[in-house]
């Protein structure tokens, strides 16, 4: 019988608690993937109803949830948070540290499998659940399909498809095809480029200011979390991996997926058919909301949150 790997190494890593907002105690530690890829992982303790693993989205770090760990700690949940690859404060692309690049979305399935070592050592209180946003929730539904043991789940906006301009969709598949054998794989994608300051009139993340503000002062004070628009090969990357988690069941998990009425950036058909094809399963669209609906005007804001502690406790 082989032994038991070697847990990996966690080493303290810095958390930003000045710009985070977020419960006073919190920790935050450096852990190794397998290939070598350094990611931060951070842990606000102290739910007496279990613990919320939060997979962040696309350019988000830790400190961007601590105002979600607060208002969750009011409501009895511990909350684990995560810098993924090429984000954050973890390791960058060599070639360009404000682009956000992998070469499949494999990759992010070995972040996870490093923070799952992470949990076991840190043990943070059962039973666990996940809450996958953007980007997070396309890495959230393939852990799911890896059994990642969690009760139950929640999804806001996830990206299970992309929103694109008809003419990007239509060129799409010859820029993604010759790319490679052009060498423009580590190019900005089109109509994306280096990390810009955010404005916030019509912008496609929230209807709310103080939380606007809230997002674009951790990008000021902290201008190491800036991150800029996806290469190519994460684009490839990225419509391959929904291609996939589309065709694929069901896991066997219970979950919740919540969308803005007014969603501009992933696919809402694409949430509809997978939630309408997911057992367990609920949608609700909020009328009036954006993309980040944990991040909107409190009118909305407050019964999104009542409602993923409802479900949690297995109220609804």
């Amino acid at each position: 019988m082989r032994p038991d790997p070697t847990p990996p190494s966690i080493d303290p890593a810095p958390y930003l608690a000045d710009v985070a907002d977020g419960p006073e105690e919190a920790s935050a530690w450096w852990v190794t993937a397998e290939d070598g890829t350094r990611i931060r992982v951070g842990y606000w303790p102290g739910g007496s109803k279990g613990t919320i693993l939060m997979f962040p989205g696309r350019t988000e770090y830790i400190e961007k949830y601590g105002r979600l760990a607060r208002d969750m700690a009011v409501r009895g949940f511990g909350m684990v948070a995560i810098d993924w690859r090429g984000q954050g404060l973890a390791d960058r692309p060599a070639h360009r540290r404000d682009m956000g690049h992998v070469v499949s979305f494999d990759e992010y399935r070995q972040d996870v499998a490093a923070v799952r070592q992470v949990l076991d050592q840190i043990a943070p209180p059962k039973p666990w659940y996940l809450i996958g946003h953007s980007m997070g929730g396309a890495i959230g539904l393939r852990a799911l399909h890896d059994g990642i043991p969690v009760d139950r789940a929640v999804f806001t906006a996830p990206m299970w498809g992309i929103q694109m301009s008809p003419f990007l969709r239509s060129i799409s598949g010859i820029v993604m095809g010759l790319s490679g054998p052009l060498g423009l794989d580590t190019r900005f994608a089109p109509t994306t480029g280096p990390a810009e300051a955010m404005v916030f009139d019509g912008n496609p993340l929230t209807s709310d200011r103080n939380n606007f503000d809230y997002m674009s002062r951790q990008v000021a004070e902290h201008p190491d979390l800036a991150l800029g628009g996806p290469s190519i090969r994460w684009v490839n990357a990225a419509l391959r991996e929904t291609d996939a988690l589309m065709a694929m069941p069901a896991p066997p998990v219970d979950a919740l997926t919540i969308l803005g009425a007014l969603e501009r950036i992933v696919e809402p058909s694409a949430i509809k058919e997978r939630m309408a094809r997911w057992p367990g399963g609920r949608l609700d669209v909020i009328d009036g909301a954006e993309h980040e609906v944990l991040m909107e005007a409190p009118s909305m804001r407050d019964g999104i949150l009542a409602s993923i502690a409802d479900w949690f406790e297995g109220k609804s």
